[in-house]
């Protein structure tokens, strides 16, 4: 066990899971230099929607406490179900780390189409289109679900409509960028952000 795992698992599981969330944000940002070139992108108008979601979303989720300190809570998580929500969250981010190795360079934190791009549909992206998407959407909901306040569960719902609306903002731009009969056929095999859920038609 490492000197970091050691702490981590000597914290209440609330701080812990926040720890989890600083890990994981800060290992992901090193991944920046690991991206490809941005060949086409949206222009930012386009952008700018689900940014502010997402941006809200954050504040309310992580900054909460700060914003309303004596917030009422709808309910109190015991120490097991806070565990077992921190290890739930460890899943969310490993399977957003696996769909992260799969896409390798074609990855790019904004929404576009970098050099060679081309429809991804092995390892977690058989599973639904946008998996790191979909790990982030759980992780903020088990963390408003441990934190149990209404700020923090609009937080959560509001990241979730953030990273559907860039979702569908992807989903526009790569029909055009890939061929609509391409990134048809995989939209007609793969859910969009639901594992095993519904298919584009």
């Amino acid at each position: 066990m490492t000197d970091i795992a050691r702490e981590i698992a000597a914290m209440p599981p609330r701080q812990a899971i926040f720890w989890l969330w600083g890990i994981w944000y800060g290992t992901w940002l090193l991944t920046v230099f690991w991206a490809g070139k941005s060949a086409t992108k949206p222009n930012w108008a386009e952008h700018g929607l689900y940014q502010a979601f997402t941006t809200v979303g954050i504040a309310l989720l992580f900054f909460g406490p700060l914003l309303q300190p004596v917030a009422p809570q709808l309910w109190i998580t015991d120490v097991r179900t806070g565990w077992i929500l921190f290890w739930a969250t460890v899943v969310c981010f490993a399977f957003a780390w696996w769909a992260r190795l799969t896409m390798g360079r074609l990855w790019n934190g904004f929404v576009g189409r970098t050099e060679n791009h081309r429809v991804i549909d092995t390892g977690p992206f058989r599973i639904v289109r946008h998996p790191i998407y979909t790990a982030i959407i759980v992780a903020g909901f088990l963390l408003a679900f441990e934190l149990g306040t209404t700020m923090a569960l609009t937080g959560a719902a509001l990241i979730g409509i953030g990273f559907w609306l860039k979702a569908r903002l992807e989903e526009k731009f790569l029909r055009r960028e890939l061929g609509a009969d391409a990134y048809g056929a995989y939209a007609r095999r793969v859910s969009m952000l639901i594992p095993f859920g519904p298919k584009s038609a």
